[in-house]
C-alpha cells in the first residue's frame, strides 16, 4: 500500500487526501445527527405515530444490515470503494430530501417515512463497509488507531452539535424541513470525496469466484478467529438493547419527560459529548492500557451508567438520561476504537470488505430486532420499562469479553500471514496464541 511520508513522520491532518475524508465524514455526520432528532420528531409531533411504530420507523432505518449485510461485503470487494461512497451519499441525498418536498405538498405519510429508512439504510451499508475497507488504503496499517480516533472524533463532534442544531431547527421551521440539513450533508459529503486525488485500482476479479464463495469467505475468516467471534457476540448484544434505546428515547423524552424539541435535541448533544471525549482519549488509553484490554475494560466500566436512563425525571432529573447516555457512549466509543483497528490491522487487504461485511451482519443485525422489541415493550408497558430492559442489557455486554481470550491479553495480534493465497480468502487464519 503506498503511503505519504507525512503519513509515517507527521499528523494526519498533514495529508490532504485524509481531511477530505475527514471532512466528507464530517458533513455527512452532522447531517445524520440532524435526522436522529427530527425524523423520529416528525412520526411523534406531526404524524402522531403510535410508540410501536416509532420503533418500526427505527427498525427500517437498520433493516438492511440484517437483509443485505452479507453479500454488500462481496460486492464491496469487487469494486472502487471511494466511487461506491459517492454513490451512496447521493442516494441519501436524494432520498432524504423527499421527505421536505413531501411535507410542502401536504402528502407526508408513515409509509413515504418507512420506504426513506429502507433506501437510506441500504446505501449506509454499502457507504460503511466501503468506508471501513477504504481507510487502510489511505494510511499505514501502524496509523490505523490513530485515523480511525480522528474519524470518531468527527463522528463524535457531529454528535455533540448535530442533535442540538436539528433540535433548534425543528423548533424554528419544523421537523419535516429540519431534515433539509441531512440531505445537504450527504450531497456535501459526496463532493468531498470527490476531491480525493489518490488513485484507486479496481480489484482484480478471482477466478472462479462466485457471491456464495465469497460471502463463505468472509464468515469462515470471522467464525474461524476466536477473538473476532467474542467481538461480534459482544457488540451484537450491546446493539440490540442500543438499538430498544433510540427507538424509544424521543417517545421517553417527549411523552413521560414533557422535552420541547429543542430541549430534545440539547439533550442528545450533552451525551454526546461522552462520546466525543472518548474518541479524543481512546488513543492514549489503548497505549496505556493495551488495546486488547481496553475493548473489555470500556464496556465493564461504563455499563453500569445505563441504570440512570429508566431512573431519569421531569425537571432537573432530566439530566440523568444525558450523564447516562455520556457515560455510555465514552464507553462505546473507545471500545469502537479498538476494535475496528483491530479488525483493520488482522484482515488482508482482499478480504476487507467481506470481513467488515460480515462483521456488520452479525453485529448490527440486531439493530431492527432491537428497534421492533423497543417499540413493542413501550408500546405495551411503557417507555420506562423499555429503558429498564436496555440498561439491564448493557450490564451483560461485557461478560463475553470477560470470558474470552481477551482478558488475559495486553496487546492484540499483528496481522494473518500476507501471502496471495490468504489475501484471496482461500485459506483460514491462524490461530491467535
Amino acid at each position: 500500500m503506498p503511503t505519504s511520508p507525512q503519513a509515517a513522520s507527521g499528523g494526519l491532518l498533514r495529508l490532504p487526501d485524509f481531511r477530505l475524508l475527514l471532512a466528507g465524514a464530517a458533513a455527512g455526520q452532522v447531517g445524520a445527527q440532524v435526522t436522529l432528532v427530527a425524523l423520529p420528531l416528525v412520526a411523534v409531533l406531526e404524524l402522531r405515530a403510535p410508540a410501536f411504530q416509532v420503533g418500526l420507523l427505527t427498525a427500517a432505518e437498520t433493516a438492511a444490515f440484517l437483509l443485505i449485510g452479507l453479500p454488500a461485503g462481496a460486492w464491496v470487494d469487487r469494486m472502487r470503494k471511494r466511487s461506491l461512497m459517492i454513490r451512496a451519499d447521493l442516494v441519501r441525498a436524494l432520498a432524504m430530501a423527499s421527505v421536505p418536498l413531501a411535507a410542502v405538498a401536504g402528502s407526508l405519510t408513515m409509509v413515504q417515512l418507512y420506504v426513506v429508512a429502507l433506501v437510506t439504510g441500504v446505501a449506509t451499508v454499502f457507504f460503511d463497509v466501503a468506508h471501513q475497507s477504504y481507510l487502510p488504503q489511505l494510511l499505514p496499517r501502524e496509523r490505523l488507531v490513530e485515523g480511525n480516533g480522528a474519524l470518531e472524533t468527527v463522528r463524535s463532534s457531529a454528535q455533540v452539535a448535530g442533535p442540538g442544531l436539528g433540535g433548534g431547527l425543528v423548533q424554528l421551521v419544523g421537523a419535516q424541513l429540519a431534515i433539509v440539513a441531512d440531505a445537504i450533508g450527504y450531497a456535501l459529503s459526496a463532493l468531498f470525496l470527490m476531491a480525493i486525488r489518490q488513485p484507486e485500482a479496481k480489484p482484480e476479479p478471482v477466478p472462479g469466484a462466485s457471491l456464495r464463495k465469497e460471502v463463505a469467505e468472509g464468515l469462515r475468516f470471522v467464525l474461524g478467529h476466536p477473538l473476532l467471534r467474542v467481538i461480534a457476540g459482544a457488540t451484537g448484544l450491546g446493539n440490540f438493547f442500543s438499538a430498544m434505546l433510540l427507538a424509544t428515547q424521543t417517545v421517553f423524552l417527549v411523552r413521560v419527560l414533557g422535552l420541547e424539541p429543542a430541549a430534545v435535541g440539547l439533550m442528545l448533544a450533552a451525551s454526546a459529548v461522552g462520546g466525543l471525549t472518548g474518541a479524543l482519549c481512546a488513543g492514549k488509553l489503548a497505549a496505556r492500557f493495551g488495546q486488547a484490554r481496553l475493548i473489555w475494560l470500556s464496556a465493564l466500566v461504563s455499563g453500569p451508567f445505563a441504570l440512570l436512563w429508566p431512573l431519569s425525571g421531569r425537571g432537573a432529573a432530566a439530566a440523568l438520561f444525558a450523564v447516562a447516555s455520556g457515560a455510555v457512549f465514552f464507553g462505546a466509543v473507545v471500545y469502537n476504537v479498538a476494535q475496528v483497528s483491530f479488525r483493520q490491522t488482522l484482515c488482508p487487504p482482499g478480504l476487507l470488505g467481506r470481513m467488515n461485511a460480515t462483521l456488520r451482519f452479525l453485529m448490527w443485525g440486531t439493530l431492527p430486532l432491537g428497534a421492533l422489541a423497543g417499540g413493542a415493550v413501550a408500546e405495551v408497558f411503557g417507555a420506562r420499562a423499555a429503558l429498564w430492559i436496555c440498561a439491564a442489557g448493557f450490564l451483560l455486554v461485557p461478560l463475553p469479553l470477560l470470558l474470552s481470550p481477551l482478558r488475559r491479553m495486553r496487546d492484540l495480534p499483528g496481522p494473518v500471514a500476507d501471502d496471495e493465497q490468504e489475501r484471496d480468502g482461500r485459506r483460514d487464519p491462524q490461530p491467535v496464541r
